[in-house]
């Protein structure tokens, strides 16, 4: 399949399509910022994870990279920008260049500027330069940079704040901070705001750093800790405590772990009708997402039956669609054999015996676990391989965990697959479960 221009008729104009992609993730010696290089990586289950002590996926984005795209961002400001801030920025304008949209010349303008945050790792350093300044002999000229650095970075908000100043947008501009679902729901988000009138285009960007000093700590405290971790144990709560020493691999037998990694991916969403009327290239469709929870009292539980990951599936194919009608699922596994547990689970409920056909993978493994890029990710990727007729491989599964009930596709080569529908599942401890319904050009 291809992607192709929006037709005239046939369609609902207030349709949700994917214009543009853009990226700033791992990717080892050259970060990938474009839907090409994020194809060379994922279509052949390539791993971006480096190792120092604890495995981990870093972008590597240099000055001249950042400047060669940004060449005229004051520096008052640019100066103090965190990497979340300069991931974010990136993989926007890689975005709008993919979408053939000029943010300069002020194709923005009018846009919903929606970001995804999970974590503050990257609001810590400017918090605490502001926490711990003395106002009494801090000199004038320190602390109106301190303040700058402050206003732009302190809150989950940052990246909104600078992404909406260099689109010189007027429109909807908030953030979701929903853990590992955060953009996913943007998502959601977007495609309702466009859906009832309120925008023609919106750009969705997920964005997370993690402090890698934070990660090692934290590896040295749980082990410190398993034992009494074991002791104190109760229903619902994970069987294992996470290690970033070895490496992840989601739906593997062998799974007993998680690597982060950082990054940025935003993905462009326009009105069918918008889309059209400049002539946009589309990658496909967003046709639903919904959010449900478990309910459940442990704020760190997930309930491994899958039952509310089922009903947010439910609500996404409503009475329009059929759960037969899809034959690939991109799984949010990210190591975790919880995470895997509820994802078998749900999906033996939702496809019965027709669950063994089912192909469902997760990329993690190629570029960490990391955060609130992943929903855009998640819809960039199933969008990629149902353009190209084929599903990429689950990154690091080489030996497929005896619970599974469906097909990850394991080794390192894509498996054609001829289909129009996919869903996309992400999540958040405490037992969010996001799911989004895709769907290509000729979808209905």
């Amino acid at each position: 399949m291809s992607g192709a221009a929006a037709p005239a008729g046939g369609r609902n104009a207030r349709d949700t399509v994917v214009t543009g992609l853009g990226f700033c993730l791992p990717g080892g010696s050259r970060p990938v910022f474009t839907a090409v290089d994020l194809w060379d990586v994922a279509s052949q289950g390539r791993s971006c994870l480096a190792r120092d002590s604890v495995y981990y996926g870093s972008v590597g984005l240099t000055p001249a990279m950042f400047d060669e795209r940004l060449p005229d961002v004051p520096g008052f400001f640019s100066r103090h920008f965190t990497n979340a801030h300069r991931f974010g920025l990136v993989s926007l304008v890689e975005a709008c260049a993919d979408a053939q949209l000029d943010f300069r010349a002020g194709d923005l303008t009018e846009a919903a500027m929606l970001a995804g945050r999970g974590g503050v790792d990257a609001n810590i350093d400017s918090y605490l330069s502001v926490l711990e300044a003395d106002p009494d002999t801090t000199p004038p000229e320190d602390a109106m940079e301190l303040f700058v650095a402050a206003e732009q970075a302190v809150t989950p908000s940052d990246v909104a704040l600078v992404q909406g100043a260099l689109t010189r947008s007027t429109g909807p501009c908030f953030t979701v901070s929903c853990g590992c679902a955060s953009s996913a729901v943007q998502i959601g988000n977007a495609r309702r705001m466009i859906a009832a009138g309120d925008v023609d285009i919106a750009v969705v960007t997920g964005v997370d750093v993690f402090s890698v000093t934070l990660i090692k700590n934290i590896q040295r405290l749980l082990s410190g800790a398993q034992r009494t971790y074991e002791a104190i144990r109760s229903d619902g709560m994970p069987e294992l405590l996470p290690s970033f020493e070895r490496l992840m691999r989601p739906y593997d037998r062998r799974a007993d772990c998680v690597n982060h990694g950082e990054g940025s991916a935003t993905v462009i969403l326009e009105s069918r009708e918008h889309a059209h009327r400049r002539g946009a290239y589309t990658y496909g469709q967003v046709l639903a997402q919904a959010t449900t929870r478990d309910g459940l009292a442990n704020p760190l539980a997930s309930d491994e039956s899958g039952s509310q990951l089922v009903a947010a599936v439910r609500k996404c194919l409503g009475d329009r669609w059929d759960i037969g009608q899809v034959p690939y699922v991109h799984g949010g596994s990210d190591g975790n054999v919880v995470v895997t547990t509820f994802e078998a689970n749900a999906i033996s409920e939702l496809y019965g015996p027709a669950a063994a056909d089912l192909l469902m993978t997760s990329q993690e493994g190629c570029f960490g676990h990391n955060g609130a890029p992943a929903g855009c990710l998640g819809v960039a990727l199933t969008l990629l391989m149902m353009e190209r007729g084929q599903v990429c491989p689950t990154a690091n599964c080489e030996q497929p965990a005896e619970n599974l009930t469906f097909d990850p596709v394991p080794g390192v080569r894509a498996r054609p697959l001829d289909f129009d529908y996919s869903l996309s599942f992400n999540y958040q401890v405490g037992g969010v479960k996001s799911a989004i319904l895709l769907g290509s050009n000729d979808a209905v």
